[in-house]
């Protein structure tokens, strides 16, 4: 057994970089975005390349293998071992070099792609190949996997783009492999060429060969190049620490042809009629005149067909220029000369990006079946040559029915390459039985269309115990040999590509416990299990962006730490190690998952940007519910989650007043906010004169109302206490529009009249008595206090009987409150029908007005509006209404992205405040900033509003009072 505390203090004592061998540290790379999962003793962040020899040194002495890990989204398991994993993305992460006269740049293994796009970008420059990964993947796991992406038949792979590395053997070798064997260990070359017949006869010819060694890159004919036989050996022959790759001019202007066919099968078969002819000009800038990508998608992988052209299946064919219009007539060409039902070409970029995202979101789209069966990679990027794709599909496809199996194909149909989940079942041992018996079959099927095991993204444990089937017993003894002579120790991966570990073994899956955890939500999309909910984060990491793009939330709390363990996908490990309980030992009562999610805040952007919908912001909730039952919880949960409790008895003691002269009085603000939990950078909010119910009151009292059809409009916790203004309006612009409006019932009544909507819906009494007042319950869970939130919404529900038994809808002017009740009140009330009736009622304003009152015409206000869509309207409610209301009433622009950082409860609570703010910098901030003049600022949910205040001193205002602003006011009463 290794001594894990010695070996943690040898290396500390010759690392400069960081040495991690904490819980959280270990749990957070323990798998990657395939099926396995292997605990490390430890992980290093190296800082530079001597910090990488010393690492080997190390673990050479001890025995201890290393693994060299990215951006983690490996889907064949390499990225995961149980020695020592080396982390490049912390300090190796960079441009060391651009020449745009050589078209090359130097980076280290950690870099990002993305990042070298940007570099490259300013000089027409860029990396060819492109993984939907992108934002997160990183070059050295790229040249590890010999990563492709969607533009490789034009650019190749990665190895067609790599021209020399830097390269750390296990015993401690500098290499620089390049070629004509440049940089090759002593032994290789006289190894190759005692093998030049098998490497000339034994390695399909084919644009996507991934799977094993690409030892014919040594032959003399093909320049004897060592580093381009290193691409692909997923880091068991060395350790990457930099290199030289080149870069291809970047078409001036671009045009998508998206192509309709009848199935997937005649989409392939027309894929392979479009590719020009010729040799593949692999590893330079392409002419522009052929495809960039050919991209391949069937129906049942596409939830929505809304802006495809008809069809059962889509190529998507793009096209370059030096202009628009020269790119557009090469699209128009390729449709041309398809046999489609029907096609589209779009050039606007938008438009273009749109499309995009539904080919990139696929790779996690696809673990979910159209009924929401799981479905798992392992069988994820098979190729073989375009030619014989479409016949490959059709055996692919009676092999899966064969086995009761089901999966999406979708990929790469230009170069042969299908990416497919399948939905085995490997929670049992039936299932992984089923699982390994169709692994033998699909292997024989592809090597019998002349295909490759893997065309993209390596074989890893997933496909390496199959390799026989692939290049026959001889040839992988000769891989197994190529890797002794690189590292004679078996340090590096080990059980990766030679000597591997059975394909059914380490599956991440079997240490979860095999009978539903008792919880408080519902979970209805992952039957009730929160171990199915946890298994939705496949590792694609989508929330590990560096920046938010367009109007994406996820993940808020990582783009402003940069800690794995603050995404969404770090938490989703955590929780798995949770419930799996070898490595996080402590249950619901674990601190390594505590802390990670305390800066979770429940934005809920994971709901709707992830691709498999990972909902972090409930997860929170569920674990805090848990961790704090029966303990004293922290101060926040009492002063912020029973925030309705305490608003709600200065409103019926009317000491709204004093409680605003008391917070104005510093030493008593700071002694209250210290007792509370609250951050001393934070000023208190002011609570409003008059709470909007009581103005509502004495407005009904005058006889003051509209006519028309009855919405009821809630009085949320916030515009109630708060911001009394935005009801205020709310309501002109409701009556204007034509409509009627009451409020809730404030007694439980037998009867339901709700006619005139004055009666049971406005009786003074009950709201005089006060006998109870509806919640959505936000900040209960929030705060993880689940039992009181169930408790609230139960009552809400009998106050609001009398609503559900009519058609009336129900107008929430709080996204935050709106998405509580749409989204977590039916998932906290399974059992209780009215639940999802009152979730199915609930409308923002412009959804009301859209609905209810569709002749309205909004006043015309010609401004421009800068701002943030609110996260929780984003991810749950959605703002396609509140666009056309906006473009309605002459509101132009667009709002931003992002997560304003105060996000109820979190920016208030002490330690959160770096974080609150870094998240306001990211987006709002400048949004505001960048506004042009006379711009409307548009901030509908009240932290945003109390963030751009207490941040940027701006004043931002509610849809309904700019609406309202723009109103006739003559004969208007009650304001």
């Amino acid at each position: 057994m290794t001594d894990r505390a010695g070996l943690e203090a040898e290396l500390r004592g010759v690392v400069r970089g960081e040495v991690a061998f904490g819980v959280t540290d270990r749990a957070l790379v323990t798998m990657d975005a395939s099926n396995y999962r292997r605990v490390p003793l430890g992980v290093v962040a190296p800082r530079d390349a001597d910090d990488v020899a010393a690492v080997l040194e190390v673990a050479r002495a001890r025995g201890v293998p290393v693994v060299a890990r990215g951006g983690g989204t490996s889907i064949a398991g390499q990225a995961t071992g149980t020695g020592l994993v080396l982390d490049f993305t912390r300090h190796m992460n960079r441009v060391l070099e651009l020449d745009p006269g050589t078209r090359t740049a130097v980076v280290q293994p950690g870099l990002v792609l993305d990042r070298l796009q940007e570099a490259a970008a300013p000089h027409g420059l860029g990396f060819g190949p492109d993984p939907s990964t992108h934002g997160r993947c990183t070059l050295g796991g790229m040249i590890g996997n010999n990563s492709c992406g969607s533009h490789s038949v034009a650019w190749g792979t990665t190895a067609d783009s790599v021209r020399e590395l830097s390269v750390l053997t296990a015993r401690g070798e500098r290499l620089r492999p390049g070629p004509g064997w440049a940089g090759a260990p002593d032994g290789l070359r006289a190894l190759a060429e005692g093998e030049t017949a098998r490497l000339r006869t034994g390695f399909p010819q084919l644009p996507r060969r991934i799977s094993g060694y690409a030892l014919d890159a040594l032959l003399p004919e093909r320049g004897a190049d060592v580093a381009r036989s290193f691409c692909g050996s997923e880091g068991t022959l060395g350790v990457l620490t930099e290199a030289v790759v080149g870069l291809v001019e970047v078409p001036r202007a671009r045009a998508l042809a998206v192509l309709g066919h009848p199935d997937e099968s005649a989409a392939a078969e027309a894929a392979a009629g479009l590719l020009p002819g010729g040799p593949r000009r692999t590893g330079a800038a392409a002419d522009g005149r052929g495809p960039l990508t050919m991209e391949g998608m069937a129906r049942d992988l596409v939830p929505s067909a809304t802006g495809l052209p008809r069809g059962g299946a889509w190529l998507f064919v793009e096209t370059g220029g030096a202009t628009e219009a020269e790119a557009r007539a090469r699209a128009e060409a390729v449709v041309r000369s398809a046999d489609v039902v029907d096609a589209l070409v779009v050039t606007d970029p938008a438009g273009q990006r749109a499309l995009w995202r539904v080919r990139e979101d696929a790779s996690g789209a696809a673990t979910r079946m159209p009924d929401g069966t799981e479905a798992w990679p392992g069988w994820e990027d098979c190729a073989v040559p375009p030619a014989r794709l479409g016949a490959y599909l059709r055996d692919f496809r009676a092999l899966l029915a064969a086995h009761g199996l089901r999966g999406t194909p979708y990929g790469h149909f230009g170069d042969g390459c299908v990416h497919v989940r399948i939905d085995f079942d490997l929670l049992t041992e039936a299932g992984v039985g089923r699982f390994r018996r169709f692994s033998r079959e699909l292997a024989e099927l592809v090597v019998a269309h002349g295909g490759s095991l893997s065309g993209e993204h390596g074989d890893g444990q997933a496909r390496a115990e199959l390799l026989p089937v692939m290049y026959g017993a001889e040839t992988v003894a000769l891989f197994e040999r190529v890797k002794a002579v690189w590292d004679p120790d078996d340090l590096l991966n080990p059980g990766m590509l030679v000597r591997p570990a059975p394909l059914d073994a380490n599956l991440r899956f079997a240490v979860l416990p095999r009978r539903p955890v008792d919880v408080a939500f519902g979970y209805p999309a992952d039957g009730g299990d929160f171990a199915a909910a946890v298994r939705r984060c496949v590792g694609v990491a989508k929330c590990r962006t560096a920046a938010a793009t367009g109007a994406e939330v996820m993940c808020p709390s990582f783009r402003a730490t940069g800690e794995e363990e603050h995404s969404t996908r770090g938490r989703a490990r955590l929780l798995h190690e949770m419930l799996a309980g070898e490595l996080v030992t402590g249950g619901w009562r674990s601190t390594e998952v505590r802390d990670a999610l305390d800066l979770c805040l429940s934005c809920k952007g994971c709901r709707s940007d992830c691709p498999v919908g990972v909902d972090m912001g409930t997860y929170k909730a569920e674990f805090l519910h848990h961790h704090y039952a029966g303990r004293r919880r922290p101060a926040a949960h009492y002063s912020l989650g029973l925030l309705p409790v305490w608003l709600r008895w200065t409103a019926r003691t009317r000491a709204a007043a004093p409680v605003n002269a008391l917070a104005s009085v510093r030493p008593l603000a700071a002694l209250a906010k210290r007792l509370g939990g609250i951050t001393p950078e934070r000023d208190v909010p002011r609570l409003a004169a008059e709470p909007f119910s009581r103005w509502w009151r004495r407005r009904r009292q005058r006889g003051v109302g509209g006519a028309g059809a009855l919405v009821v409009l809630w009085p949320d916790t916030f515009t109630e206490h708060f911001s009394p203004s935005v009801g205020r309006a709310a309501v002109r612009v409701l009556e204007a529009a034509g409509l009627r409006v009451a409020l809730p019932p404030g007694l439980r009544l037998r009867r339901p009249p709700v006619g005139d909507g004055r009666s049971a819906l406005l009786n003074p009494v009950a709201l005089l008595k006060g006998r109870g007042r509806v919640c959505c319950g936000l900040t209960y869970v929030s705060t993880g206090q689940l039992d009181r939130a169930r408790a609230v919404l139960r009552r809400t529900l009998d106050l609001m009987e009398p609503v559900l038994e009519t058609d009336v809808p129900v107008v929430v002017l709080e996204p935050s409150c709106a998405a509580a009740l749409r989204a977590d009140l039916p998932e906290l009330l399974p059992g209780d029908p009215r639940a999802r009736r009152l979730a199915g009622r609930v409308l923002t304003l412009a959804e009301t007005l859209e609905r209810h009152a569709p002749g309205w015409t909004p006043p015309r206000l010609d401004r421009p509006v800068a701002g943030q869509t609110h996260c929780h309207q984003h991810a749950v409610l959605g703002d396609a209404a509140d666009r056309r209301l906006r473009a309605a009433a002459g509101l132009t622009g667009d709002l931003s992205g992002g997560c304003c950082g105060l996000a109820g409860d979190f920016g208030f609570t002490k330690g959160h405040w770096e974080v609150s703010t870094a998240c306001a910098e990211e987006q709002l901030l400048p949004s505001v900033g960048q506004a042009p003049d006379g711009a409307v600022v548009l901030a509908d949910g009240f932290s945003c509003r109390t963030q751009l205040e207490q941040l940027a001193g701006v004043r931002g205002r509610h849809l309904a009072e700019v609406l309202a602003d723009g109103l006739d006011t003559r004969g208007e009463e009650g304001r």
